[in-house]
């Protein structure tokens, strides 16, 4: 979905009144950056894995909004604007990749969780990408709406076992960024369980053939 800059600065006017991180004097306002998290973090492995199947997660490119600093909102489908004072301190994806890292490895179900490029061996690589990360306002206070596509790949033949896309979007409480950020951390764990799920499943099927 393509946004030209006049729709989203029109969006931005429109909504400056409703949305705001202002701290203090309206004629300075304070920047704050937000850390994605997730709101029902992994824990912490109890003992070594019992598998042997070695996973990498990726955070590839996917919808470039989506994936700002900057934290969006729409009040309508075909509009994006971004909170003039609210950012994340890194890229959604990436910092989607790294939880989903964390909730794998905790799972047990695989013996080293990486991120590609680190200097480990894998027999399956899982590729995220960040297609929806928006704070939905058409009906206040809105919904924190999050898609995350994923393709599961085998290393041994390189080939594309499964691909599957999952969403999430819970309730925000006020129509504001600190608001929609809490949401954002539910929205996280509600498609990290839904992820981790699937892929361990998957994993455990095609191992078998």
């Amino acid at each position: 979905m393509k946004f030209t800059a006049a729709l989203v600065i029109a969006a931005a006017a429109l909504l400056a009144g409703c949305v705001s991180v202002s701290v203090g004097s309206s004629d300075t306002p304070a920047i704050v950056y937000y850390v994605l998290a997730d709101a029902r973090r992994a824990a912490v492995p109890t003992g070594p894995p019992q598998a042997t199947d070695r996973l990498a997660v990726q955070g590839i490119a996917g919808d470039a909004i989506a994936d700002s600093l900057s934290i969006v909102y729409s009040r309508q489908s075909s509009e994006r604007a971004f909170y003039q004072f609210a950012s994340w301190s890194e890229r959604p994806t990436s910092r989607i990749a790294l939880l989903a890292q964390q909730r794998l490895q905790a799972g047990g179900r695989f013996a080293s969780v990486t991120q590609l490029g680190q200097p480990v061996a894998a027999d399956w690589l899982l590729t995220l990408a960040l297609d929806t990360l928006v704070h939905d306002v058409s009906v206040t206070p809105g919904r924190a709406q999050l898609v995350l596509r994923a393709d599961l790949i085998s290393r041994r033949d390189r080939s594309l076992v499964a691909q599957r896309s999952f969403s999430a979007a819970p309730p925000v409480a006020e129509p504001a960024a600190a608001a929609a950020v809490d949401a954002f951390a539910t929205a996280t764990a509600d498609v990290l369980d839904q992820l981790t799920a699937w892929v361990e499943a998957t994993v455990a099927a095609n191992a078998r053939r």
